[in-house]
């Protein structure tokens, strides 16, 4: 690997400038990062509404979160799932993952569906605003058409789910 210099770490992510043969370039390291699409029933989802301060605005959004040092993405699934929705799941299935912005971070995203759910109390971080919500899985397609979700990691895998399902 090309040598590193570390210009900034916060406890999610650090920032590196980065030399290559054709110049250096600036990279953000991030540890990853689970979303989860999870079905209360056959027909419905749970949706969270999430106060993002990054664009001052109250998203919706599929549960998400930040991996752990050395935590599989799975563990990091079902801790994330119970944290913002208070839901537990009995299965947790990959659907997929991806980079999520890979012109200049190194996050990837794991993808997880959650079923056979049970309802819990949430357990938020000190500085999470997060409301839950069902909605049926045709709604939630009806607000990614109208611009109601805007969350690219949602619409990503609402619409991939949509098309293929479980085959990958």
């Amino acid at each position: 690997m090309a040598a590193e210099k570390e210009l900034l770490k916060t406890p999610k992510f650090t920032v590196v400038e980065r030399d290559f043969a054709n110049g250096k370039s600036t990279i953000i390291r991030h540890p990853g990062a689970v979303v989860i699409l999870p079905f209360v029933d056959e027909d419905h989802v749970c949706l969270i509404l999430n106060q993002r301060k990054a664009v001052d605005q109250k998203l919706y959004e599929l549960p998400a979160g930040t991996l752990e040092p050395g935590e599989p993405p799975l563990n990091t699934a079902y801790r994330e799932l119970a944290e913002e929705t208070g839901y537990t799941a009995q299965t947790m299935t990959p659907l997929l993952d991806y980079f999520v912005s890979p012109g200049i971070m190194d996050e990837r995203m794991y993808v997880f569906v959650a079923q056979d759910l049970n309802r819990g109390q949430q357990n938020l971080m000190e500085d999470e605003e997060i409301d839950t919500l069902i909605v049926s899985f045709n709604e939630v397609i009806s607000w990614i058409r109208t611009g109601r979700i805007q969350d690219a990691k949602t619409i990503a895998t609402i619409l991939y789910y949509r098309e293929f399902g479980f085959a990958s």
